[in-house]
């Protein structure tokens, strides 16, 4: 007979199966205990769990996770992720064609998407999609192929072929870091041939991203500045980043398109 711990030890491996990873709260939302008793559990269970930044993994996931943890991304810089979206939600007309791109920033920019109708909305992650498929008004377009968990995005030669054939009037890309001389970049190089054809194909190309990531550089490297038209982002800029956009004639929160 398995003792109530097992069950919980269990219960979190058919969790992690189906989503990857947990926060420590909601694996204690989930069990019905305490933050704590969820420490203690895992700690008996090293063979099977490891904690990462707050969340529970597979102790055989760790390493892939340490690349890129979406799921720890989503609680990271909350508040200038969604004032980066405010800002690029703005810049969308009822009838436009636009691409949401995979991580976590966009998801806000999903969210908001209530008033603006007609819209068709490209998209190719579990994470957007599954919010703008539920609103209302909204036609949607998915990219699909193979699956990776660490953006919970798709990728194929198929989806390639169809973006090709596709019109996008604004393209809202996300970014891991951008460097005034290494460009724009990301920490998934699956993600790349689909940003840049998507940014081959859009008459307008948003980045969308967080000011902390000015400065950085991820692994996955797919535009140089002057391929993107406008950066929405929140308040924390330094004055001198502003200025070297200014001159890289990339306008920083315009107003309209």
């Amino acid at each position: 007979m398995q003792t109530r711990r097992e069950n919980r030890l269990n219960k979190l491996t058919r969790a992690l199966e189906e989503g990857r990873s947990l926060h420590l709260k909601e694996a204690a939302d989930l069990l019905g205990v305490s933050e704590m008793t969820v420490r203690r559990d895992v700690a008996t269970a090293q063979a099977r769990f490891s904690f990462l930044g707050g969340h529970i993994v597979g102790a055989n996931d760790q390493e892939s996770s340490r690349a890129y943890f979406l799921y720890r991304e989503n609680s990271t810089n909350v508040e200038a992720k969604r004032k980066a979206c405010d800002r690029a939600i703005q810049l969308i007309e009822p009838g436009d064609v636009i691409f949401l791109d995979c991580g976590t920033t966009l998801p806000y920019m999903a969210s908001a998407l209530t008033t603006i109708t007609p819209l068709t909305v490209i998209c190719y992650s579990i994470n957007i999609a599954e919010i703008i498929c539920k609103k209302p008004n909204l036609k949607v377009i998915l990219l699909g192929g193979e699956y990776h968990p660490s953006s919970a995005s798709f990728a194929s030669d198929e989806a390639m072929e169809m973006l090709a054939k596709i019109g996008i009037n604004k393209a809202f890309i996300s970014a891991g870091g951008l460097h005034f001389q290494n460009g724009i970049s990301c920490s998934n190089f699956h993600e790349v041939r689909v940003k840049q054809m998507v940014m081959s194909r859009a008459v307008t190309n948003i980045l969308v991203m967080d000011s902390t990531k000015i400065g950085k550089v991820k692994a996955a490297s797919f535009a140089a500045l002057d391929q993107i038209d406008f950066l929405t982002t929140d308040d924390g800029m330094d004055d001198s980043h502003l200025a070297l956009f200014n001159e890289a004639k990339i306008v920083v929160n315009p107003k309209q398109v």
